[in-house]
């Protein structure tokens, strides 16, 4: 970490701060109850009823315009409640300060780029400001250190963040969350931009903290990673919860097709039984044997 910006944080520290207790397992650590968001004039949430428990990874899945973001963004307490309520370690969001709520969640938006070029220790160690003041204030240099090497990316920690790809961007992203160590993470869409390696990388991480204790809200359009790892899926078409449970149990045919648009098939991973999504498409007019029954037979096989 620069001198700079260690110097930066060391402004910060004044009369020393509680740090939140742990959860048990299993505790919740957010609350949503009736929550309705409006934007621009229409209603984006329309009464939506959510716990978020310590432990656990909650996929939220959906169509463009479901209201994913929406709902993380009030979750986080970006956005206001037009009605209804946020609770993040029992007390309404509005009444924690920003400094006692960063120590309790820590947001991964879908596009955040630091305004100068920072280098990307810098821009990882961002995520230690919620801690000066702290006892755990002395932490920040480790904290840094495993938030980096978790996503990869201690190979380019003196690099510019300006000259990253959009990819590597995503992990330093998510380095700078995991190093503000807050129990509760809330990920909007945190591999739209990775490849394949980092895409299973980045969900397992998430596992990884789910098992240590804390909550992982992600925002996802990739089924199949939602069913490989959340313990829980909650699916959101107009609005609303159209369905809440783990992913063998929500994801079906039926309610998938009616929610996406699109006629699709659940079938059982032939390795982990995990849920496979796959669309239905009219037969390849090259591959008569193609299509819904090609499907079915590779399943077989």
């Amino acid at each position: 970490m620069s001198a700079r910006f260690r110097s930066g944080l060391a402004a910060l520290r004044g009369t020393k701060r509680a740090v939140p207790a742990r959860a048990a397992p299993g505790a919740p650590l957010a609350e949503v109850t009736d929550l309705r968001v409006r934007l621009g004039g229409r209603e984006v949430l329309a009464g939506i009823g959510l716990t978020v428990r310590a432990g656990e990874v909650l996929a939220l899945v959906g169509p463009n315009g479901a209201g994913k973001s929406t709902l993380l963004a009030a979750l986080s307490a970006d956005l206001p409640a037009a009605s209804g309520e946020v609770r993040i370690d029992g007390r309404p969001v509005a009444d924690w300060s920003a400094p006692e709520l960063a120590l309790r969640r820590a947001v991964l938006p879908q596009s955040a780029a630091p305004a100068f070029p920072f280098p990307v220790r810098d821009v990882v160690g961002m995520g230690r400001a919620p801690w000066a003041g702290t006892e755990r204030a002395d932490s920040d240099e480790e904290a840094v250190a495993a938030a980096m090497a978790a996503p990869e990316v201690t190979g380019f920690a003196a690099r510019p963040f300006s000259a990253l790809s959009g990819g590597e961007r995503a992990r330093v992203a998510l380095a700078r969350v995991l190093a503000q160590r807050a129990p509760l993470l809330l990920l909007d869409e945190p591999t739209a931009a990775l490849d394949l390696r980092h895409q299973e990388l980045v969900l397992r991480i998430c596992r990884e903290r789910a098992a240590a204790g804390d909550g992982v809200v992600v925002v996802l359009h990739d089924l199949g990673l939602a069913a490989a790892y959340a313990d829980r899926v909650a699916v959101l078409h107009d609005g609303r919860i159209a369905a809440d449970g783990p992913p063998a149990e929500v994801f079906e045919d039926g309610l998938l097709s009616r929610v996406y648009r699109q006629p699709v098939e659940v079938l059982p991973h032939p390795r982990t039984g995990a849920p496979l999504v796959v669309p239905v498409r009219d037969a390849d007019p090259g591959n008569p044997g193609g299509g819904r029954s090609a499907v079915r037979n590779a399943h077989r096989a």
